[in-house]
């Protein structure tokens, strides 16, 4: 036990300490002055989002960009709510190309439907896509431009972060995502990009029809981002870059509760097993080890099995090189003030981690009040 102990606790170390290692290797982008050249297609799909709308149309309007070079697709799936009448009324209100268009589902997977509807009919040959519960930053699409201006780069991955709220919960989230975010740049700092978010992800319509779209992974219902992500790194990999830029940084609602928030992560982590990319499933898999490590480790030192003294030195480790991915993240996405709640945060997520991936093998999920089998 304390062989596994220990190659376990090495391996988290040197995994974390890479990313780490990769984070500040990734430069930082500043937005300059420039003449915006790019032409976008907005692609945000969704579903009953009433609640979350009038933010999101509210930062559209905010978007400090040439209204001549952007257009804005909304792809509803299936709402039976007032999403459709608030984005008509925003439509009638302000002088932005805006369109609704109704999901033309074809698989498993009615977000990838959603994208691939918008795509056929976009007017533009760069594709971002964001989700009806964000808010968009006011010079997002500056910084796009003025980045693919100077990288000539075909597919970026931007950050993402959640809105702050004053409870646990969303602390916990906030706390969850930093970390997923440092492991993010950390990935492309050294040259190993495993992860993305489509609530900020950008590509050309010629590399999506290059890639033949979501096709090959169209029976699973979540991976519109991670799946593309593994397909262009799959052929051609300097094409793909990361925007580490405040300005571009896309803000999303946490979930508001504790099985919402369940259901998510279970959905995300479904779809682990169908991953393409070894260093991805090695991640996964390292992360589960230790924070399972942690749970048993406990329990075994309770009944006298295992030296107590050797689990606390695997929590200590596992603790500080933590505290220190999730510091650099906290820094650059100035949310510093999340870290009060990092230490019950630590406590609590292995418990957490383990019950999810325990689900995920196991269960179904819930996903836009839809059920969906692994």
């Amino acid at each position: 036990m304390i062989l596994i102990s220990l190659i376990v606790t090495v391996l988290y170390l040197l995994l974390i300490g890479s990313f780490i290692f990769g984070f500040d290797r990734v430069p930082y982008f500043q937005l300059k002055e420039a003449l915006p050249k790019t032409k976008f297609s907005i692609v945000i799909p969704f579903r009953n989002e009433s609640e979350n709308l009038p933010d999101l149309l509210k930062s559209i309007k905010n978007l400090d960009y040439p209204i001549q070079l952007f257009e804005i697709i909304f792809v509803d799936d299936d709402s039976n709510d007032y999403s459709v009448e608030i984005i008509n009324k925003f439509k009638q209100q302000y002088q932005i190309q805006l369109h609704i268009l109704s999901n033309n589902r074809q698989t498993n997977s009615p977000k990838k439907d959603a994208i691939s509807t918008a795509i056929n009919q976009a007017k533009n040959d760069w594709i971002i896509t964001t989700d009806a519960d964000c808010v968009l930053p006011k010079y997002w699409l500056d910084s796009f431009d003025a980045f693919i201006q100077k990288t000539e780069t075909k597919c970026i991955v931007a950050p993402i972060s959640y809105i702050d709220e004053n409870n646990f919960l969303n602390r916990f989230q906030t706390l969850d995502i930093l970390s997923l975010q440092g492991a993010t740049i950390g990935g492309f700092g050294i040259k190993k990009p495993f992860l993305c978010n489509g609530a900020n992800f950008a590509y050309t319509k010629d590399v999506f029809k290059a890639l033949n779209g979501f096709e090959g992974n169209t029976n699973i219902a979540s991976g519109d981002d991670i799946f593309f992500l593994e397909k262009l790194l799959k052929k051609d990999p300097k094409q793909l870059h990361y925007l580490k830029s405040k300005q571009a940084v896309v803000s999303s609602k946490s979930q508001t509760s504790w099985s919402s928030l369940i259901s998510q992560r279970v959905r995300w982590a479904a779809k682990t097993s169908s991953y393409n990319n070894w260093f991805g499933k090695l991640t996964g898999l390292i992360v589960l080890l230790i924070n399972a490590l942690i749970i048993i480790g406990l329990l075994l030192s309770l009944l006298q099995i295992f030296n107590f003294k050797s689990w606390i030195y695997v929590v200590v480790i596992k603790f500080n090189i933590d505290f220190y991915l999730i510091y650099k993240s906290a820094t650059f996405f100035n949310q510093k003030d999340v870290l009060r709640s990092f230490i019950p945060s630590f406590f609590f997520y292995p418990f957490f981690c383990v019950y999810v991936a325990f689900l995920s093998v196991f269960s179904s999920y819930k996903w836009k009040d839809r059920i969906f089998k692994k």
